[in-house]
């Protein structure tokens, strides 16, 4: 039976219990540079970084990754604790990123898509930006095929709108497939395929600088980076354990840590899920927010995702989070 306003009473309940007993915020980053664009908000800024790790050493209590799973079991969770995390192993994540993490002494975890760390191409919602935003001219009009549907656009229409309609529907294609509408569209603009250095993805030798000296962990995050609720549970142990194994491979140590590519609660399954649990990770970390209590589950972890504020909002957002 499903008793009327149970689900408000619990959002009342969480809310009371974070008053109480402050618990620990996952905060999840992209990028740490400065780009002349950004249309999925990824990035922060450095100087906008610094100050986010300012706020962090003055007002909340930074741990890691592997401190907090190895409190949840004994139901202890750091109150006003605070874990960095990065997704999908941008190159500026070591470059940027990591001497201001030293310099603050906060340790964070990156998830690695293993794909793109070939160096051979950006990741895909980066060469569709380069390809539909960044050009300065387009031919006048673009037909396409798409899921056996026809995508048709011309130069009055707007950029944005192209490049919001095509991701949406890359994202949910194949890898093969999405880098074959990709082929297209690099051969339809004339930009080809050469990608931008400062979009590139963490090398095999900048994942290992990465995470030398131990401040930063390395996570897998898939190999492709796809919809795991998109693809059958066969191909999700395939990039779930995959990236596990290349990761080791390239660290000759251990990966313990997973995120969902998107991870949001529509982006993966209950399949994915014990794929993970399988696959012998200790967490997993989603994409939906939450403060993580003593009752959070290991392999859902929520997170906080931290856009480009200057310090002074980010730490508005912060005190917000740790109210739920």
């Amino acid at each position: 039976m499903r008793i009327r306003g149970l689900g408000r009473l619990r959002v009342v309940a969480g809310k009371i219990q974070n008053r109480l007993l402050p618990g620990t915020l996952i905060l999840l980053y992209h990028r740490v540079a400065e780009l002349p664009l950004d249309p999925l908000l990824l990035s922060v800024t450095p100087a906008h970084f610094e100050e986010h790790l300012q706020v962090l050493s003055r007002v909340t209590k930074p741990l890691s990754l592997r401190a907090l799973v190895r409190s949840l079991p004994a139901n202890e969770v750091t109150p006003h604790g605070v874990v960095v995390t990065f997704d999908d192993g941008a190159a500026d994540n070591l470059h940027n990123a990591k001497p201001l993490l030293e310099r603050y002494n906060i340790p964070a975890t990156v998830f690695v898509a293993t794909e793109y760390s070939k160096g051979e191409r950006e990741f895909w919602w980066d060469e569709l930006e380069r390809l539909l935003l960044a050009s300065p001219e387009l031919p006048e009009s673009l037909n396409l095929k798409l899921n056996g549907t026809s995508v048709n656009w011309n130069a009055n229409d707007s950029r944005e709108q192209l490049y919001q309609h095509l991701g949406d529907s890359l994202r949910l294609l194949p890898s093969a497939k999405r880098f074959d509408i990709l082929g297209e569209l690099q051969e339809w603009s004339g930009r080809g395929a050469t990608p931008r250095q400062s979009h590139r993805a963490l090398s095999h030798e900048e994942i290992r600088q990465l995470a030398d000296g131990g401040l930063v962990e390395i996570g897998a995050h898939t190999v492709t980076h796809p919809v795991l609720s998109a693809i059958p549970p066969t191909q999700q142990q395939k990039e779930i354990s995959e990236s596990k194994t290349q990761l080791e491979q390239i660290l000759n140590q251990p990966v313990v840590s997973f995120a969902y590519p998107y991870g949001t609660r529509e982006d993966y399954t209950r399949d994915s899920v014990e794929i993970v649990k399988q696959a012998k990770f200790s967490c997993a970390c989603s994409n939906f927010k939450g403060v993580v209590q003593p009752r959070t589950s290991l392999y859902e972890l929520p997170r906080f995702v931290v856009r480009d504020w200057d310090g002074e909002e980010f730490e508005r957002h912060l005190r917000g989070w740790f109210r739920g």
